[in-house]
């Protein structure tokens, strides 16, 4: 009988059994589906990272559970995010309807504070990302760019050197 403190030396095994075999599962998937597999590019690429991490999580913890159910459910998220992957890169209305547009909040030194509320950031919340990417003085910051992973990208430079536009294409100014 198992409980909080303990649990037998045949659940332990089957624990440790199944940390090996749906670890080889995950890299031979990976292997076969690419690199991008965990990347953070896109909201669904996080979604899917937790997916996978949830079902790792399931399959190992919850003995009531196959390694064959886990390794399938594993592959299923897999296939559905390059499906996804690949109707985000042909189909521009499918691109258009799941995937959030990077929002500009901070602007040649001046915070846009539209966009700061309409991200849900405070201005802490900024002044901390700041300070994380060594900003000493707002008049520094050329951009600073809410991604659509969730992660901000803070542009700035010692220099008057201008920023490249290019740098800022696809990111929404509102």
């Amino acid at each position: 009988m198992e409980n909080w403190l303990y649990a037998s030396l045949p659940i332990i095994g089957k624990v440790l059994i199944t940390i090996l075999a749906i670890f080889s599962i995950i890299i031979t998937i990976t292997r076969i589906s690419g690199l991008r597999t965990f990347a953070k590019i896109s909201s669904f690429d996080f979604a899917s990272t937790i997916a996978v991490g949830s079902i790792l999580a399931t399959i190992i913890l919850n003995p009531g559970q196959s390694i064959l159910k886990g390794g399938v459910a594993l592959a299923g998220i897999l296939l559905f995010q390059t499906v996804f992957t690949f109707l985000v890169r042909k189909v521009p209305l499918f691109e258009k309807l799941v995937t959030n547009k990077p929002l500009l909040i901070m602007e040649e030194g001046k915070i846009l504070h539209d966009n700061l509320h309409s991200a849900n950031l405070s201005e802490e919340d900024l002044i901390a990302k700041l300070r994380e990417a060594n900003v000493i003085d707002f008049d520094e910051v050329k951009a600073v760019v809410l991604e659509s992973t969730g992660d901000v990208s803070v542009l700035h430079t010692n220099s008057d050197k201008k920023l490249m536009d290019r740098m800022l294409e696809g990111v929404r100014r509102k």
